[in-house]
């Protein structure tokens, strides 16, 4: 089997940059990615981490993206005042030096790092990247705020900022709350007190670009295009084919020991499109991470897993972690076919979500028993009643919906992403129990991410899967997909995709987002969350476990419930090892295979 040592990497071959469009400006003399040499603190420099992508990216542009498949591939060259830390998620100062906040609890001023470069770019004269300035976050921030069809994130700010509200319906040329001190200071006025704000800053749609990429681009060009401050800069983006980065020369971070970041030279993206083949190309050495498996292989993974423990196959690292990951079916509530909550609660009583789990999942996920919130840390997940199997008061509403067996109801069609195959075997299983319970037809429309999250947001689907990984870890991530307040009739395009309007949801929600009492604050988002099972608004399915298979020489490429990726940090390690390294937070038959 193929090992991973210095010598292996000498197939890499010598850069040849393709530049994307043209536009993006990279000295390729500078950089030589089968280079790895060690550093100071145990650290090496040099290498090419090779990624795979199952779905083609649906933007590139910050504020545009909703998919964690783009968020992976934009969030390389595009950073913020904050960021997550991959271990901890801890929102960690990063474009902001450091920051003050008042008495009050509403003012914050942030002190920006000084030197920090916009990668160089042909919307710049000369094509130099120049310093990035506080009006730039004001700019950035202000379009955040607006109702621009583009900006997909018009409620990160809105509520919160002071003059959000009214520079978003046109009453104001600016927004009040966003303050430019001087070239190197920021200040955010904020409507009420709020301590998630830094969580706020460190998603990838408040990241910072530069006005002059908006006006040779414009913001249909930026799909495709980045310009950004982040460690790496894009020098391929052929969406569907191939995504190359390279090391951002010009950086601004240095580690604890002072090596310059980031330690990588060159990052490949692939786009293999199903897990089994995906897995392959792992195997065969193609590939240092994949990111989730083939149902159908966990078995053979964790044989594989047992052998490599004792020395017999290619060295592996195998990590797991409860993802804030939820898989669910969605209704459009305003359709003609889900009108009825009869229907929609029939709907979900008629699946059974632990057998989906054991059997068709091989165990790999969590049935959604509780609710759309995935359990996390202070939130009392187990008070929300969510639904169990009862496919006998399932046929029983649908018979008191006026459906009895099913007469009546008309076909209906799912419509999902592939995601590797995984997407249609949960929708094969559930097809055949909704057939089974309900007398229902459900066919399926299997269509690229790309076509389906724009056929969701403008409310073209009755019937959809969808999966929503939260951008940062609280409830609000989640349950503000449900405001009602997102629904824009001035607007083609809605995050509720759902087009679910409750005055009472809405007023849980917004005294959520004002309570600065952790406790009463994750009360009240229970209040949410119940308030969607009892109008069955969605068919919560089950929460991801993920699984990643890690070349075993790349180094602080760290699992997290987001599954938010910081590149800059990771770097290859070039010793000996033992075979397989053992994740605390794998699954209870794993850890008692390890045990023995």
């Amino acid at each position: 089997m193929k090992q991973f040592t210095s010598i292996s990497l000498a197939f890499l071959f010598l850069l040849t940059l393709t530049n994307c469009g043209g536009d993006t400006v990279v000295d390729e003399s500078v950089i030589d990615p089968t280079k790895i040499e060690k550093v100071e603190g145990g650290k090496y420099r040099g290498g090419v981490l090779r990624l795979n992508s199952i779905e083609d990216y649906t933007s590139l542009f910050p504020v545009a993206i909703n998919d964690i498949y783009s968020t992976h591939i934009a969030g390389n060259s595009y950073e913020g005042l904050f960021k997550f830390n991959q271990k901890t998620l801890e929102a960690e100062p990063c474009l902001a030096e450091n920051f003050e906040i008042d008495n009050s609890k509403k003012v914050y001023t942030f002190y920006l790092r000084k030197g920090v470069l916009f990668h160089d770019d042909e919307c710049f004269p000369e094509g130099k990247g120049r310093e990035v300035n506080a009006n730039d976050f004001k700019y950035c921030f202000e379009f955040l705020c607006s109702g621009h069809e583009e900006n997909k994130w018009p409620t990160l700010f809105r509520d919160r900022l002071v003059g959000a509200v009214d520079y978003a319906n046109g009453k104001a040329e600016s927004v009040k709350g966003i303050e430019v001190v001087d070239n190197y200071t920021l200040k955010l006025t904020l409507v009420d007190p709020f301590a998630g704000l830094p969580d706020l800053l460190a998603v990838l749609a408040a990241a910072v670009y530069p006005k002059e990429a908006i006006d040779k681009y414009g913001y249909e060009g930026m799909h495709n295009h980045m310009v950004g401050t982040g460690p790496f800069i894009p020098t391929v983006l052929e969406n569907g084919t191939n995504v190359e980065f390279l090391r951002n020369e010009k950086y601004w971070k240095k580690d604890e020991f002072g090596n310059q970041l980031p330690y990588l030279a060159k990052i490949t993206v692939s786009f293999i499109k199903t897990k089994p083949e995906e897995l392959k190309s792992f195997q065969d050495g193609n590939l240092d991470m994949v990111w989730g498996l083939p149902v159908e292989e966990i078995p053979n993974i964790m044989a594989s897993f047992e052998e490599a423990m004792e020395g017999k196959n290619r060295q592996f690292d195998l990590q797991s972690i409860n993802s804030l990951n939820i898989q669910y079916y969605g209704f459009l509530f305003t359709s003609e076919t889900f009108n009825d909550v009869k229907v929609r609660r029939a709907f979900n009583l008629a699946v059974d979500r632990d057998s989906l789990v054991e059997f068709v999942l091989q165990g790999e996920g969590i049935p959604a028993h509780h609710g759309f919130v995935p359990p996390m840390s202070g939130y009392p997940t187990d008070n929300i009643v969510g639904f169990e199997y009862n496919p006998k008061l399932a046929a029983d509403l649908m018979k008191q919906a006026g459906y009895p067996g099913g007469k009546g109801f008309p076909e209906i069609t799912l419509h999902l992403n592939s995601n590797g195959g995984t997407n249609e075997k949960i929708a094969t299983y559930i097809q055949g129990m909704l057939k089974q319970n309900l007398g229902v037809t459900m066919n399926m429309n299997v269509i690229p991410m790309s076509e389906l999250h724009p056929k969701a947001e403008r409310g073209e689907l009755d019937f959809w899967r969808f999966g929503w990984i939260a951008d940062y870890p609280d409830p609000s991530n989640f349950l503000y997909l449900f405001h009602g307040k997102n629904i824009d009739s001035t607007k083609e395009t809605s995050i509720n995709y759902f087009r679910y309007s409750n005055p009472q949801y809405d007023e849980y929600y917004e005294r959520a987002l004002k309570e600065i009492d952790d406790e009463k604050r994750m009360e009240l988002y229970a209040l949410c969350d119940q308030l969607l099972i009892d109008d069955a608004v969605v068919m919560p399915l089950l929460f991801n476990v993920d699984i990643r298979l890690i070349n075993p020489e790349v180094t602080d490429f760290d699992i997290n419930e987001l599954e938010y990726r910081d590149l800059s940090v990771v770097y290859f390690k070039i010793e000996n090892k033992s075979n397989v390294r053992v994740y605390d937070n794998l699954i209870e038959d794993e850890e008692a295979a390890v045990a023995e």
